[in-house]
Parts: structure tokens; C-alpha cells; sequence
């Protein structure tokens, strides 16, 4: 990628095959390469301190609550009593302070291939993580999320809830190991019985084949598959998220899912700025999934 230190003020373009988005920098704080990728924090006018990897937004001051709250509190509020829970990716160290707002959390997994990221975010993204790196039910590890997969196998741990909080399967090749039915098919089996999986898939709308390969990969091991949408204004688009369970059904909800989900966050201890049982439906909802009465 071009070095932004000399395009301050000037534009950052994220193009695709339907449009191009246009983003103006207003001051770079920090660019490097790493082992992995291109890593850069950024000011964005109208949307303040960013990430980027790889020339992609991965997520902004002013909306990161919104990507994170989704992608973590469907998984966890469906779960009865998430108590052990696996990060892969998500090296803001975001979705780890989503995780541990659940009070029936005991210990918290993340496991993330680079260290600069996270060396990153600690410097420069406090409002992300909140700290959560410190919280002592924190485990952070710095390695292959496959591999750390294999070994969690074989070692007989297991988790209630899954996330999967990597760049898009339509962008940088870093993760795309991780969006395939061998990975899929190794994560269930680190999951408990009532276990959830959840994945951010990009965009099913734009990148419709990316997350269709993604989809298809995930319904050949899983039960049950769910796709929901949120609205993250720096993206441009609706991202789309997957949850995957053999247990548990969003659809087995409808007529209490609101009810549910507000409850369990209320018992949990769990305050929000953008999800709860209502924003939960309407996602699943705006999908196009249609929620039938069970039975």
C-alpha cells in the first residue's frame, strides 16, 4: 500500500466490484508492515481514529461498538450459560471487552497470528479494548488460530461459544484457512454440546460469492445456520454475520427472542450502546430470514 504519511488530507479508496468508497485521511499515527500485513491507525474526517489492515477498514472510533456488539451479544445472549469462550482474530481487542461483559464468563480465549496488532492496539486503541487484555479471565495468545484449534482438540478443552472475528473471506488471504469446511469441521469439534459458533462473513450482498462459499462451508458441518445484518456506516455496507450451532436454533425464538435476549443481558450485567432483543430480531430479520413459529 501506498505510504499515507504523504496523502494526509487526501483520500483512501476501498473499491469493489459495485462501488468505491471514498474516505478522506486526516493524519496517519501509525503505518508498519508486519510478518502478516500492512498495518495502519489513522484519523478519518467524520469518522476518528481507525484501523486498517491491508487497505481495509477494519473498524472506526465512531462505529466499532456497533460491528462488535453485533458480532458478540446474538451468540451469547442464544447461549443458556456461556461460560468458556474462544476469540479467533479480533486483535483491537474488542470483541474481548463484548465477551467479558457477560458475567457467566469464566475465561475468555483469544487468539490472534499477529503480535504487532496487538502491541498496536494496546498503544493506540484503549477506547477499543477498554482494558480487556488485563482482565484476569483473559487469555491471549499470539499464533496460528488453525493450529491453536488442533491443539485445543487434542488437549480436550472446550468452549461454549466460538467467535470468529477475522478479516472479510473476500480480503486479505491472511485468514481464508479459516473459512473452510476442514476449519469449520475442527471448531465443532472444540465446541461443547450446546455450543455456537459465530462468524463475521463480510457482505453477502456485494461479495455475494465470497460469502456464499463461506455459508455453504458452514451449513456441510453445522445444524443449524443462521444469517443475520447489521449497518456499520464506515463499511458502506450491511456486514453479514453467521451463527451455526447443532443445538441451539434462532429461528426455535421467535416468539421470545426480544424477551430473551433483554433478559439474559439484564441478568448478566451486560450494558450496550447498540444491540439488544429488538435490534437482535430486526437483524435476523432484515436477512431475510423468515422466523416460523416451531413445531
Amino acid at each position: 500500500m501506498e505510504d499515507l504519511q504523504s496523502l494526509a488530507r487526501l483520500e483512501l479508496r476501498q473499491p469493489t466490484e459495485y462501488f468505491e468508497s471514498i474516505y478522506v485521511v486526516e493524519k496517519v499515527i501509525y503505518q508498519a508492515r508486519s510478518q502478516y500485513q500492512e498495518i495502519m491507525v489513522v484519523e478519518l474526517r467524520n469518522l476518528g481514529k481507525t484501523l486498517i489492515l491491508d487497505g481495509w477498514i477494519q473498524s472506526t472510533l465512531i462505529d466499532e461498538h456497533i460491528y462488535h456488539e453485533a458480532l458478540v451479544h446474538p451468540a451469547l445472549s442464544l447461549h443458556p450459560e456461556p461460560r468458556r469462550v474462544l476469540i479467533l482474530g479480533g486483535g483491537e481487542g474488542a470483541t474481548l471487552r463484548e465477551v467479558l461483559k457477560h458475567n457467566t464468563v469464566e475465561e475468555a480465549v483469544m487468539v490472534d497470528i499477529d503480535p504487532v496488532v496487538i502491541e498496536v492496539a494496546k498503544k493506540y486503541l484503549a477506547e477499543w479494548h477498554q482494558g480487556a487484555f488485563e482482565d484476569p479471565r483473559s487469555r491471549v495468545y499470539t499464533m496460528d488460530g488453525f493450529e491453536y484449534v488442533r491443539r485445543t482438540i487434542d488437549s480436550g478443552e472446550r468452549f461454549d461459544v466460538v467467535i470468529m472475528d477475522l478479516t472479510d473471506p473476500f480480503g486479505p488471504e491472511i485468514a481464508s484457512k479459516l473459512y473452510t469446511v476442514e476449519a469449520f469441521s475442527l471448531i465443532k469439534q472444540v465446541l461443547n454440546q450446546q455450543g455456537i459458533l459465530v462468524l463475521q462473513a463480510g457482505c453477502s450482498t456485494l461479495f455475494p460469492k465470497a460469502y456464499e462459499a463461506v455459508e455453504n462451508s458452514v451449513r456441510r458441518v453445522f445444524r443449524y445456520v443462521t444469517e443475520y445484518v447489521a449497518w456499520i456506516p464506515s463499511f458502506g455496507y450491511m456486514n453479514s454475520f453467521i451463527l451455526a450451532s447443532d443445538s441451539i436454533n434462532p429461528e426455535d425464538y421467535v416468539e421470545r427472542l426480544v424477551e430473551t435476549v433483554d433478559s439474559r443481558l439484564r441478568e448478566r450485567g451486560v450494558k450496550t450502546r447498540f444491540f439488544n432483543g429488538k435490534r437482535m430480531l430486526a437483524m435476523l430479520l432484515f436477512s431475510g430470514v423468515r422466523l416460523a413459529k416451531p413445531g
